[in-house]
Parts: structure tokens; C-alpha cells; sequence
């Protein structure tokens, strides 16, 4: 938990991280129905472990789709205003 922790709080990914579409799509679909998220909830919802989880949230807030705001222990992730727009076209296709 400790390296999730540490790549959300750095906002720092490896030069060649990509992405799952597959992620980023179990990822959208929880935040559009249950916001705001804990990142343990969120792991939870997604079956994912909180590493993983932490460099997709990463990547999708260098876009500016999520925001997180680490509260210690807890870390609390948000769509932003651009982020319920993309989900909602990416999740229609």
C-alpha cells in the first residue's frame, strides 16, 4: 500500500507505462456511479491491487479526468467536471 501511496502522492509513472483499456474502462464505470471514491473501495469495486490502481489514477489525473487528495491513510479520488464528460462519451462507445 505504501508504493500506491507513494505514486499518487509523486505523480510519477514509468517513462513507458501503458494504460489497460480494460482499466480505464472498470475504472470510469465505478466513479460515474459511486463518487467520490477511497482508493480502497475503489481497488475493491475494480479487483485490482492498489499499485496498479495507483498508476492508472495517475495517468488519468495528468489528463485531468480524476483528482486525488491524499488524506492520510486514505486517499480520495474525484471525476473532475472533465472527467464525468470524457467518462460518459468513452463509456457510450
Amino acid at each position: 500500500m505504501r508504493k500506491s501511496f507513494d505514486i499518487v502522492k509523486n505523480k510519477r509513472l514509468e517513462y513507458n507505462f501503458v494504460p489497460s483499456i480494460k482499466t480505464l474502462t472498470s475504472i470510469l464505470k465505478i466513479m460515474l456511479s459511486n463518487i467520490p471514491k477511497y482508493e480502497t473501495s475503489l481497488s475493491i469495486d475494480a479487483s485490482m491491487d492498489y499499485t496498479r490502481l495507483a498508476k492508472h489514477i495517475v495517468w488519468l489525473e495528468r489528463r485531468g479526468i480524476v483528482k486525488s487528495e491524499i488524506k492520510r491513510p486514505m486517499i480520495n479520488i474525484v471525476l473532475t467536471e472533465k472527467g464525468k464528460v470524457f467518462a460518459s462519451a468513452f463509456l457510450d462507445d
